[in-house]
């Protein structure tokens, strides 16, 4: 997380203090939108929460400079704070599907979904929000058989979970530790 590797929007495939790095370069200095979130998903393992919602955050905030909130395959690294907007790879793919798949994995990571289909039990393991995400409301969830309406709303440090709904046989547990 530091400035070297984040952009203030994500997480650069090579440090700018490098010797090979470019900032336009497709793996020697680009974002990539879904690596970052299998590096929030690393942070969140080993306890980074905070770093992981910085990311999380970062990303979402890009998304809203692009086209209809589509995230490409990556775009430039340069500096949040020397540009207003995430500056478009020339070639990339936009939009693109693991671009696309980055945001909703951000919330699974963040809100700490580990499903277990064959088991029935949902867990969930530290939820947090983002700042900027008060609550949400996940609608139909699937867990093998079963079905889960579930919101999660910002409280202290943490986010407190409500089920609004649930179907089939299915076994919840929040785990905060």
């Amino acid at each position: 997380m530091s400035p070297a590797l984040f952009t203030g929007w994500g997480i650069r495939t090579l440090a700018e203090d490098e010797v090979s790095y470019n900032p336009v370069g497709y793996h020697v200095g680009g974002v990539w939108p879904h690596d970052c979130s299998l590096i929030a998903a690393g942070c969140r393992r080993t306890g980074r929460d905070a770093e992981a919602l910085r990311l999380f955050t970062g990303i979402f905030e890009a998304s809203t400079k692009f086209p209809d909130y589509r995230l490409p395959e990556l775009f430039t690294g340069f500096a949040r704070t020397a540009y207003r907007l995430p500056v478009r790879y020339p070639t990339a793919c936009h939009p693109q599907a693991w671009g696309a798949g980055a945001l909703p994995y951000f919330l699974t990571v963040c809100l700490g979904i580990e499903p277990n289909a064959w088991d029935h039990q949902l867990r969930l393991v530290r939820p947090r929000l983002p700042s900027w995400l008060k609550w949400v409301e996940l609608r139909g969830l699937r867990v093998g058989e079963a079905r889960v309406d579930l919101r999660f709303e910002q409280m202290g440090r943490g986010s407190a979970v409500a089920v609004l709904e649930k179907k089939g046989p299915l076994t919840i547990d929040i785990v905060e530790g």
